[in-house]
């Protein structure tokens, strides 16, 4: 019995096709069939990620990018294989067929992991950016953030500035020198209050508890 129930497995062995062959962080490793671009999209040549940074450059800028966002949301970590598109080796990161490394993960790739999903699928301000298109380097420019990267108000300031437009925008009706953005203490870091990958929190309370301030996007709810 034993016998004829290998011979049976034999035979389905035997008769499954083949996996589809493709080159080293080709798309068609996952996506036999190329069927993941538009229906309007034209034609490519290849089906790897050099093929696609021919017209998609990757962004150094504060603008939102829309290839590199979309991409990295559809194939968000831990579950995808990063190493299709990216290379690490020794600690130093890169895109595939890159001529220079991005930058060096002295940790391994867990922290950028980590949050790679917090940007893809969080409560936080990072996912808020995400569904933006606005990728890492919207706001880390094209340097590999490390953990605890600093962001400075330039960059922010891009996309949401400039300052005083911002600051006229979130006056309080009923006590303007309340206002976050126009800040007694003079020019602070706007990550005081505004955190990526951690909640974010009203700086204003820790000396002024009493205050009712507005709730942050990617605060705790």
């Amino acid at each position: 019995m034993n016998a004829l129930v290998a011979l049976a497995a034999l035979a389905l062995v035997a008769a499954a096709p083949p996996r589809p062959s493709a080159p080293a962080g080709s798309c068609k490793q996952c996506h036999p069939s190329w069927t993941v671009l538009p229906r309007d999209h034209p034609a490519v040549k290849g089906t790897t990620l050099a093929a696609c940074l021919g017209c998609h450059k990757p962004a150094a800028d504060a603008k939102p990018d829309a290839f590199s966002a979309r991409l990295h949301r559809a194939h968000r970590a831990p579950e995808a294989d990063c190493t299709v598109c990216h290379t690490l080796s020794r600690g130093r990161f890169g895109l595939a067929g890159g001529k220079k490394p991005l930058g060096t993960l002295a940790e391994g790739d867990a922290p950028l992991r980590r949050a790679a999903t917090s940007w893809a699928g969080s409560a936080l301000l990072d996912a808020t950016h995400a569904k933006a298109d606005v990728s890492c380097a919207g706001c880390h420019a094209s340097e590999l953030p490390e953990t605890g990267a600093f962001v400075a108000n330039e960059r922010c300031l891009a996309c949401h500035g400039p300052a005083d437009a911002l600051a006229k925008a979130t006056e309080p009706a009923v006590h303007p020198d309340r206002n976050p953005h126009r800040s007694h203490l003079g020019e602070i870091d706007c990550t005081a209050c505004h955190h990526a990958h951690a909640a974010s929190e009203n700086y204003c309370l820790n000396c002024h508890p009493k205050f009712e301030m507005k709730q942050l996007p990617g605060a705790p709810r």
